[in-house]
């Protein structure tokens, strides 16, 4: 499969955005409440959200199949020497595939350019699709954090990090 890793461009915030909601949707299912879902997703991967993010620079770089999205990842550096990873989905049509492992490639690339030494994930507990991704990546578990929503719920992330 040929693919594409691009600095995302405004013409593709439509698909950013479907990816992103569907995405972060299947990691909480189950886990909070339809109403936190739609919220959460109105206010992070709305069209305007998502258009004004791309232009930022907030998602650093998306995959492209034959010039259709088949995922986006973001991110940047929260310390002269740390990077986040903010964001990162895959169509789940094109999972499995290597879209995933080139996304992170290429941001980490970028990353390191910037100084960082040192990068570091928030990923759902009991997601599935991410933690074992990330560890077999170098990632370490650090911490677990706990999140209370505007909804009263509690939103639980663990926090891995990996040297670079």
């Amino acid at each position: 499969m040929k693919v594409s890793i691009i600095k995302p461009q405004t013409k593709h915030t439509e698909a950013i955005a479907a990816i992103c909601a569907a995405g972060w949707k299947q990691t909480v299912e189950g886990k909070l409440s339809e109403e936190f879902q739609l919220r959460n997703i109105e206010f992070w991967y709305n069209f305007d959200r998502v258009h004004q993010d791309i232009q930022k620079g907030d998602y650093t770089h998306a995959a492209l199949h034959n010039s259709k999205v088949a995922g986006v990842i973001g991110g940047g550096l929260t310390r002269p020497d740390t990077s986040e990873i903010f964001v990162f989905y895959v169509d789940e049509t094109y999972r499995y595939q290597g879209i995933g492992r080139r996304l992170l490639e290429a941001m980490t690339e970028e990353q390191i350019n910037q100084g960082a030494s040192e990068q570091w994930v928030s990923v759902q507990e009991g997601n599935q699709l991410g933690i074992p991704f990330y560890e077999a990546r170098g990632f370490v578990y650090q911490e677990r954090s706990v999140t209370l929503t505007e909804t009263g719920e509690e939103q639980i992330s663990l926090r891995y990090a990996r040297s670079l």
